[in-house]
């Protein structure tokens, strides 16, 4: 295996420090990628975090495989890269200084924005030597999600790393335009987006979760020979909608993210902060809450709760 001009043998394990750009103060930006290899054949996964900067979660989780020594795999390759977007990472930010997004920038470019050049390298030098990736993420500001996968399940690959990774939630849900796992999909890996907890924020059940899930995606593969059970069977979701507010105000939320709500039910409360206004909230649909708004501050048409349909 060779990644960044740097061979990475049978057995070794490595870290590659991977220069993509540079601060205008001509400082390099390095991005680290820790490599483990067995001696043995076997597939090749990628644990990805931080694409998004400000999405702290995943860097944790990653973290914890790294630190206890978990991403040792018995047969095949581990790669990790727990901070994809070390510009956004720094700086709190989910885009890159140039305010793009990485994760709408594939394939990428080598001299295109900064965005575009990180997911070229990440396109030149990381998905050929890939077999299967866990890319993980946050909510986005204050979205609280509930830890849950997100893959196409009508792909038999994608279906079966949902299953063994066993979230509490699996999402069916399409690739989006110039994605990782839409690039991904092209050459033939199959990619799947852990989300749990918000941005900026350490989430114990989140980060708790995507360890362990890594790690029954790891027993899967045949990488490990124990993984821990997951805390319940995992529920698929076949649709969402968000519910949005109908007015502005102070919002008191009802329900906490993985509640089961009814059609019709009273969620949450809309206030005026002077004591003149107030305005209930009540969900179209039943289903189950994969998401909820943390920011009590909140405009006409902003997303209240993400509802999760079986």
């Amino acid at each position: 295996m060779i990644i960044n001009n740097i061979e990475i043998l049978p057995g070794e394990e490595k870290q590659i420090n991977a220069t993509i750009a540079k601060l205008p103060t001509r400082t390099p930006i390095d991005i680290p990628i820790i490599v483990s290899r067995s001696k043995k054949e076997g597939p090749t996964l990628l644990l990805m975090a931080g694409m998004h900067g400000d999405e702290i979660n995943g860097v944790e989780i990653v973290r914890r495989m790294i630190a206890n020594s978990l991403h040792h795999p018995l047969i095949g390759s581990v790669i990790c890269i727990p901070i994809l977007n070390i510009h956004g990472f720094i700086h709190f930010s989910r885009q890159v200084p140039d305010g793009k997004d990485v994760n709408r920038s594939f394939p990428g470019t080598q001299w295109g924005s900064l965005a575009s050049q990180i997911a070229y390298h990440l396109r030149k030098e990381i998905l050929p030597q890939i077999d299967y990736g866990l890319d993980f993420h946050t909510g986005g500001a204050r979205i609280n999600n509930y830890p849950q996968v997100r893959a196409v399940l009508s792909r038999p690959d994608n279906l079966a790393i949902a299953e063994a990774f066993s979230s509490p939630f699996i999402m069916n849900t399409k690739f989006r335009e110039n994605s990782l796992r839409k690039e991904a999909d092209k050459l033939g890996k199959s990619i799947l987006v852990f989300e749990g907890g918000e941005s900026l924020r350490l989430r114990k059940n989140a980060i708790d979760e995507g360890v362990n899930g890594a790690l029954r995606v790891m027993k899967f593969l045949g990488m490990r020979t124990e993984a821990p059970e997951p805390s319940r069977d995992p529920i698929t979701i076949s649709s969402s909608k968000w519910m949005r507010a109908r007015g502005a105000g102070l919002y008191h939320s009802l329900v906490r993210p993985g509640d089961v709500v009814s059609r019709g039910q009273k969620v949450g409360l809309i206030t005026g902060p002077f004591g003149e206004y107030e305005l209930p909230v009540k969900v179209s649909v039943t289903g189950h809450v994969i998401a909820v708004n943390n920011n009590p501050v909140i405009n006409r048409g902003d997303a209240l709760l993400h509802i999760g349909v079986e």
